[in-house]
């Protein structure tokens, strides 16, 4: 996510309200939907730029993503976070506005990635490469634009919600930022990873533990 051109995802505060910019956070309420997650970290990241640190100088507290308009519109969170299903939700554009987003507080942000154990990938090589080749073939097709509407009813479908919901920004540059090769932006993790040690949160060395060789013949196949 924060990749230039694609979606950074914003968190917003009332439109009318009090905070106009972060500094005012002071004393006042931020939502997280849970602590440590990224959405969390980039929040926390963001407010220690203006010198703020949790508990300390604002609290914050955990809400499902669905109830954080009602906890901004009601006055029990001051700052929220949004996701891709709520940040176009035309009541929630109604009273907020984006305060800051993701990738003012972590840069480019490279959080989800897939791991196995070295034995594990070793012994079924093979299999992970043509697995590997299956779904950046589907990731391909996905992100062509000529199969956006066949794309977005799929998706439809599959979660049981109006295609309206998604026909706007998925898979499009309203959407997050998707490596066309399967392939993990290593720089951002190690970035991100930083900011969460900073954070008080895990540190790893991603240089060490990082192994792409398996997405990089995938798309050696696929050129």
């Amino acid at each position: 996510m924060g990749c230039p051109g694609h979606l950074s995802i914003p968190y917003v505060v009332l439109k009318d309200g009090p905070v106009k910019t972060v500094a005012d956070m002071k004393r006042r309420v931020a939502a997280t939907n849970v602590v440590g997650s990224g959405t969390d970290i980039g929040m926390r990241a963001m407010l220690r730029k203006a010198g703020l640190e949790d508990k300390r100088d604002y609290s914050e507290i955990e809400i499902g993503y669905f109830g954080m308009k009602d906890a901004l519109r009601q006055g029990k969170a001051d700052l929220i976070a949004t996701i891709h299903s709520t940040v176009l939700d035309p009541e929630l554009q109604a009273i907020s506005r984006p305060l800051f987003y993701l990738r003012d507080g972590m840069g480019v942000t490279s959080i989800l990635f897939r791991v196995a154990r070295a034995p594990i990938i070793e012994k079924n090589r093979a299999v992970l490469i043509d697995y590997f080749e299956d779904e950046t073939r589907a990731l391909h097709w996905y992100l062509d634009p000529k199969n956006h509407d066949e794309a977005v009813a799929i998706v439809a479908k599959f979660t049981k919600e109006p295609p309206e919901h998604f026909a706007s920004w998925l898979f499009t540059k309203n959407d997050i930022y998707r490596d066309p090769d399967n392939r993990p932006n290593l720089a951002a993790l190690q970035s991100n990873l930083k900011t969460q040690k900073e954070a008080g949160f895990l540190n790893v060395d991603v240089a060490k533990y990082a192994d792409t060789s398996i997405v990089d013949e995938v798309a050696r196949r696929l050129r």
